[in-house]
């Protein structure tokens, strides 16, 4: 991302996986200026990428988040030059798709599932997607 990502743009952004940012990146959340709210199912992953306090604040103040603070917050995993941001876009995927589907797809699934679970409950779910891989590759 780079330049302004104001309300929609914003949302669209944390729908996102994985986000890179920019130097010039300004995310901002205006709607409850005039007199609306997010409505574009971003408020659920805002609140779980930075905290209810610093969301409820990101969204009554409406203030620009930049980059640096979009990295330190856990709103976006990089902060480059504008100028780099196509290198590192493309190095991101190529990383990510050197990666067996299928493993990519649990992992995903995995790291979802441990918002919610209590530790047993995803050590279980590793360990079955685990064999289940595993399986998977012995049968080839």
């Amino acid at each position: 991302m780079h330049g302004h990502a104001i309300g929609a743009g914003f949302q669209l952004a944390l729908a996102c996986d994985l986000r890179i940012v920019a130097d010039d990146v300004q995310l901002a959340m205006r709607e409850t200026s005039l007199g609306l709210v997010p409505d574009l199912a971003g408020t659920h992953p805002l609140v779980r990428l930075v905290g209810y306090s610093r969301a409820l604040e990101i969204c009554l103040t409406g203030r620009a988040v930049g980059a640096r603070e979009a990295v330190d917050c856990g709103l976006a995993s990089l902060s480059v030059p504008l100028a780099e941001l196509d290198e590192a876009t493309r190095d991101l995927a190529d990383a990510v798709l050197a990666n067996p589907p299928a493993a990519v797809l649990e992992l995903k699934r995995l790291l979802r599932a441990a918002e919610s679970s209590t530790p047993e409950q995803q050590q279980y779910a590793e360990r079955t997607t685990q064999a289940r891989l595993l399986s998977a590759l012995t049968a080839r």
